[in-house]
């Protein structure tokens, strides 16, 4: 059975690092970040994010997120993988999803398998959404 959650999250935590390699115009960065999220997720997180900011903005990231938490009344944690970016530097041209690693859920989400996708908001707040089984 496939089933639908989504909710929003706060940044708790924006720990960036100095760029670690700058050249031809793109700037790497390594970042961890934690999170609190909202609705069908309850829990926390931590991330490590590495980004590649150009002359038109941030360009791209990559990162892997473990969240604890109680899922649809269901309790344990799993693994995030992201990919994402922007063409342009804009929310416009911006793509960001999520994969949950596989065979990475633990207590009642053992099993879990799923994909899903962040959405910035103007006024930079974020909310997700998540499409999963569990087995």
């Amino acid at each position: 059975m496939t089933f639908q959650a989504s909710g929003s999250f706060d940044i708790e935590a924006w720990d960036s690092e100095k760029p670690y390699e700058e050249r031809d115009g793109a700037k790497l960065t390594r970042v961890h970040v934690g999170k609190t999220f909202h609705g069908d997720l309850v829990g926390t997180s931590t991330t490590e994010l590495i980004s590649v900011e150009t002359s038109a903005g941030p360009a791209a990231y990559v990162a892997v997120e473990r969240v604890q938490g109680i899922l649809h009344g269901r309790e344990g944690t799993f693994v995030l993988q992201h990919s994402a970016g922007s063409e342009d530097g804009t929310p416009d041209t911006q793509w960001l999803r999520w994969l949950i690693v596989p065979t990475s859920g633990t207590g009642e989400l053992a099993g879990i398998r799923g994909l899903g996708q962040i959405t910035v908001a103007e006024d930079g707040s974020h909310t997700w959404s998540l499409e999963y089984t569990l087995d």
